[in-house]
């Protein structure tokens, strides 16, 4: 049992790796902070709460804290991306070949 539960954390920790590094690629690749954000803020959620479930796994007396981090991380990173971007486009940032933009008063149909 402990050496399918140390596989367990293993896989974890390579997916919640890849994820990681999947988002940092998104934030050195993308063109604007709106789609960076859209890079960073989920699939960098995603690559820690595996990492905390590895960790998890791996130390079993730690499940209560890390569902509570998992928990916290689910409901503050879109919150906090949704911020950014919301303060960023109310500042004036320009997206790169917008398709639309639904918060734009004088594309509005009515």
């Amino acid at each position: 049992m402990t050496t399918f539960l140390q596989l367990i954390a293993l896989l974890a920790v390579i997916i919640g790796t890849f994820f990681s590094v999947v988002g940092v690629l998104g934030l050195i690749r993308l063109p604007d902070v709106y789609t960076r954000l859209q890079a960073t803020g989920k699939v960098g959620v995603f690559g820690v709460v595996l990492l905390l479930v590895a960790a998890a796994i791996w130390t079993p007396l730690g499940w209560g804290k890390a569902i509570l981090l998992i928990i916290l991380l689910m409901i503050s990173g879109p919150v906090s991306t949704h911020a950014i971007s919301s303060a960023a486009y109310r500042i004036g940032i320009p997206m790169r070949n917008p398709v639309r933009d639904d918060l734009d008063p004088s594309e509005t149909s009515d």
